[in-house]
């Protein structure tokens, strides 16, 4: 584990914070102030996505925080994600300047592709899903390469500093590496006790690639569940998580966020509450022991919650098998 609150990505040397601040279901007309509010109370790194429907609130967000002098542009790590219907080569240098003006910035720290499938080209105006206008899940023959080109060409004008992927597994990401002149800095996926991933984790770290997870409370966060899952309990009441909270005089939560950080995974924790915003970024003296880590592992249940199945997406596809 780093003794640093951050990890440095590769190839640029920029440094990422281990805990930042996701932005993902946060309804538009709040969101302005809500991410005002998670960067005075200490948040660097802000993950957001044009699938989130809040990148011009976010902007503001980030514009006003800099104009009241809470801090630098160079202090901020912002995150945007190419949906899965622009990956088409003409469609990424057009959908990532929409980006660019949602923040009205400068430059974009990092931008992900969002899922390693690239679905048929919807106008965004018309909204966006996973499905097009017809409620219709299609594919489109899009070579990764010609998309990952478009990026490296934006990293190359000095748009975007870092570019990654994101839902990709280990096949994916290793063709990517075949062909990619400028590697992948960072891999998000989802990650949890319930979803622990660890050769993936440790296989990405190998690699150069650091790891952000989402989704770090679990079933918590999700309303719906895919088969097979939904007996789990929810894993901000665990027992274990529980008891280890009230070892460490900590609440469930932080234990969560801890348990990864100390993986360096970095942990992109949302809420609306100003308290749990500072509660959740002061987790970096919480040292969980062996017994802990143990105790946790053993939780592991290879439970994807983000999976796409027609109970809760409208479609099934297996794009993590």
């Amino acid at each position: 584990m780093s003794n640093q609150n951050y990890v440095t990505l590769q190839p640029s040397g920029d440094k990422i914070p281990l805990v930042g601040y996701g932005t993902a279901r946060i309804p538009a007309n709040e969101t302005e102030e809500v991410v005002y509010n998670a960067i005075k109370a200490g948040n660097r790194l802000i993950d957001g996505a044009l699938l989130y429907s809040n990148e011009p609130e976010v902007g503001r967000a980030v514009r006003k925080a800099i104009a009241d002098g809470i801090v630098k542009r160079e202090e901020l790590f912002i995150v945007g994600k190419l949906w899965n219907s622009f990956h088409e080569k003409e469609h990424v240098k057009p959908i990532f300047q929409q980006t660019l003006d949602n923040y009205s910035l400068e430059y974009i720290d990092l931008y992900l592709i969002h899922f390693p499938m690239a679905t048929e080209f919807v106008d965004p105006k018309e909204g966006l899903n996973f499905l097009n206008a017809k409620k219709e899940f299609n594919l489109v023959k899009a070579p990764l390469q010609d998309t990952w080109r478009e990026l490296e060409d934006l990293v190359d004008a000095g748009l975007i500093r870092n570019i990654g992927i994101s839902n990709f597994n280990v096949q994916s990401t290793l063709d990517l590496l075949t062909y990619a002149r400028i590697p992948p800095s960072v891999l998000e996926i989802e990650h949890h006790p319930y979803l622990q991933q660890r050769r993936l984790v440790n296989w990405a770290q190998s690699q150069g690639i650091q790891v952000i997870a989402y989704a770090s409370f679990g079933n918590a966060v999700f309303e719906k569940f895919p088969p097979g899952t939904e007996h789990l309990e929810n894993l901000m009441k665990h027992p274990v998580i529980v008891s280890i909270a009230k070892k460490h005089k900590a609440d469930v939560g932080q234990v969560l966020l801890a348990w990864a950080v100390n993986y360096d995974v970095i942990v992109i924790p949302k809420t609306v509450k100003i308290e749990r915003m500072k509660t959740n970024l002061d987790i970096h003296n919480i040292k969980l022991d062996d017994q802990d880590l143990k105790s946790i592992a053993k939780l592991e249940a290879n439970a994807r919650f983000n999976d796409f199945f027609e109970n809760t997406y409208g479609f099934d596809f297996p794009v993590f098998a």
